[in-house]
C-alpha cells in the first residue's frame, strides 16, 4: 500500500515517470576519456553519446503524441459529462445534434432518460445509469489530467537529459580537438 502511495506523488525533478535514463554530466573530460570503456576514443564516445541522443528524440516524439492525445481526450470527456448533466436535468424531449464522424452530425430527438451508452474504446459501447457514468467520466477525466501532467514532467525532465548530452558532446568534441590540436603541435 505504501508503494502505491509513492507511486502516486509528484516525482521530484530529477526524475522520471517513464523511465527515461538520467544522462550523466561529464564535468572532467579528460577524466572520462580516461576511462577504460571509452579509450580516449572520443569518435566512439561521440557516436555513444549521439545514440543517446536518438533515443531521447525517440521518447519525446512519443510523449509528444500522448500528450496531444489526452489533450484532446479531456475535452470529450467534459462535454461527455456536461450532457449526461443536461440529461438529468432535463424532464421533457429535446433536440441536439451528435457527431456520427469526422465533420459528419445527425439530429436526435431525446426522451427523458436515466441511462446513457458510454464509448469505451475497442468498439465498446456500455450503458449505464446516469450516477455511474458520470463517476466513470469523472475517474476518467481526474486520471487523463494526473496522466498529463506527468508527461509534461517527463517532457521537461527530457529537456534537461537533451541539455545535458548536447553538452557532454560539445565538450568531448572540443577535447578531441584540442588533443588533435596539440598533437599536430608536437609535431
Amino acid at each position: 500500500m505504501e508503494g502505491d502511495q509513492k507511486s502516486n506523488e509528484i516525482l521530484d525533478d530529477r526524475k522520471s515517470y517513464a523511465g527515461i535514463p538520467e544522462a550523466e554530466f561529464v564535468d572532467d573530460v579528460d577524466a572520462y576519456m580516461a576511462k577504460g570503456e571509452n579509450g580516449g576514443n572520443a569518435d566512439k564516445v561521440l557516436k555513444k553519446l549521439d545514440e543517446q541522443h536518438c533515443k531521447y528524440k525517440f521518447m519525446e516524439y512519443n510523449l509528444l503524441s500522448k500528450r496531444k492525445r489526452l489533450k484532446s481526450q479531456i475535452p470529450d470527456l467534459k462535454r461527455s459529462l456536461s450532457m449526461i448533466e443536461k440529461l438529468r436535468n432535463e424532464t421533457n424531449e429535446f433536440e441536439t445534434e451528435f457527431l456520427l464522424s469526422d465533420q459528419v452530425f445527425a439530429k436526435a430527438i431525446v426522451p427523458p432518460t436515466d441511462t446513457v451508452c458510454l464509448w469505451l474504446g475497442a468498439n465498446v459501447m456500455l450503458e449505464y445509469s446516469l450516477n455511474d457514468a458520470e463517476a466513470l467520466l469523472t475517474q476518467n477525466i481526474a486520471a487523463a489530467t494526473r496522466t498529463l501532467e506527468q508527461v509534461q514532467h517527463d517532457l521537461d525532465f527530457l529537456r534537461d537529459q537533451f541539455t545535458t548530452t548536447e553538452v557532454n558532446m560539445a565538450r568531448v568534441f572540443n577535447w578531441d580537438v584540442k588533443r588533435r590540436q596539440a598533437a599536430k603541435n608536437n609535431k
